[in-house]
């Protein structure tokens, strides 16, 4: 089986919980035996995944340009993902028109109109409003796919629920992890740490909020603490962060987000706006660190009683608790190795993705037959973006423009 994945980006997995995702997919379907191929617009950076070390055969492409076109009627794809609504929005249209069987694959990473919902509900005060612009076009970029890959059970739900999106063109699909033996005990470990790339907002701030609410109760708890936040393109925000005075050091890049993690005692995520699932938190499984988390952290990976504080105060009263505490923290670590068993074991999710969409597209035109909603979508919005993109085209082959 050939899988064609166009990305936002080229995958940076030590940089972004995105970058993580498209690895994930990678090795699922490698592990299958399929034929990985990856395609993106962007700039690869200079952190990027190496895929080609992976064995995906890799290719620039343009936007509004008719070479992808033919580029892809000869790739000749079983299966095309598109990572994030926007590249549906871009590519879609050239995959149906030059690939029309190939099965198309919305992978949403999370939903960013949830995110910009509470970002500008966070900001105004006012009640969350998901029928914002944002969830007219990721809407509709799901009912023009013929699948949606969900990382978070809350927003599989919402959609089912809130957008009465029929179960049929959706499904569940999250991370995978083996969570790490304990390498460094208790006493072996110091200080706080926080990590994310402040290319994506909730994370710069959550380090504000972190600075200005958490940390001083914190550090009045605990004055021989630090915290030490790490993310990547985050240096134009170093000056406003940095405050060693009151042990609140900015770091910058971490190389290695695993290794940098394993010598820290507790790993802070107090998110107060976000969607999808965190890798940040993840990244505590993955080194056996305690992780404290919001409710908008803790989404899609925790309920119940213990896992999310709501407040500064809740959240900080139980960062110096398990932080102080030997037998607290290792109870935590028990309490996050069973968790990921349960819900996010490699063993179970690995083998689903090319299972889920292997079965899809078995189905074929039944599939679509049944997404009328999608078929009108496809209609209209495909025909406006393929005149638009030829018109760019068009335009910048002109010599007179």
């Amino acid at each position: 089986m050939d899988c064609l994945i166009i990305g936002k980006v080229w995958p940076e997995p030590g940089s972004t919980a995105a970058g993580r995702r498209t690895q994930d997919i990678v090795l699922s379907l490698s592990a299958a035996g399929w034929k990985i191929h990856f395609a993106s617009a962007a700039q690869p950076g200079t952190h990027a995944l190496d895929l080609e070390a992976l064995g995906v055969t890799t290719q620039r492409v343009e936007i509004n340009a008719s070479g992808f076109d033919s580029w892809i009627k000869e790739l000749a794809p079983d299966v095309v993902i598109f990572d994030r609504f926007m590249t549906e929005e871009q590519f879609g249209w050239r995959v149906a028109a030059h690939c029309p069987d190939a099965l198309r694959v919305l992978d949403t990473s999370d939903l960013h109109c949830l995110r910009i919902a509470r970002e500008q509900a966070l900001k105004t005060g006012q009640a969350q409003n998901l029928s914002n612009e944002t969830a007219l076009r990721e809407i509709a970029s799901i009912y023009r796919s013929d699948l949606s890959l969900m990382i978070s059970q809350y927003e599989l739900e919402l959609l089912c629920g809130q957008f009465a999106l029929s179960e049929d063109l959706v499904d569940y699909w999250p991370f995978s992890v083996v969570p790490a033996e304990a390498t460094l005990c208790f006493a072996e470990r110091a200080h706080f740490m926080m990590i994310g790339s402040f290319l994506h907002p909730p994370n710069l701030d959550a380090a504000r909020w972190c600075r200005e609410c958490i940390w001083p109760i914190i550090r009045k708890a605990l004055p021989e603490a630090e915290l030490h936040l790490y993310g990547s393109y985050g240096e134009r925000f170093a000056s406003e962060l940095h405050a060693p005075d009151s042990g609140f050091h900015f770091k910058g890049r971490a190389e290695d987000s695993l290794q940098t993690m394993l010598q820290y005692r507790l790993n802070l995520a107090p998110l107060r706006y976000g969607a999808g699932l965190k890798g940040k938190v993840f990244d505590g499984f993955l080194t056996a660190t305690p992780t404290v988390m919001t409710p908008i952290a803790a989404e899609g990976i925790a309920s119940g009683e213990g896992w999310a504080q709501p407040t500064p105060e809740a959240f900080a009263k139980q960062a110096i608790e398990l932080y102080a505490d030997s037998q607290i923290w290792r109870a935590r670590q028990v309490q996050e190795r069973q968790l990921c068993q349960e819900r996010f074991d490699p063993v179970t999710w690995r083998p689903r993705l090319p299972q889920l969409l292997a079965s899809a597209l078995e189905e074929g035109a039944a599939r679509r037959q049944r997404n009328f909603i999608g078929q009108m979508l496809r209609h209209h919005h495909h025909r406006s973006t393929e005149f638009m993109s030829r018109w760019i085209e068009a335009k910048k082959l002109s010599p007179t423009s």
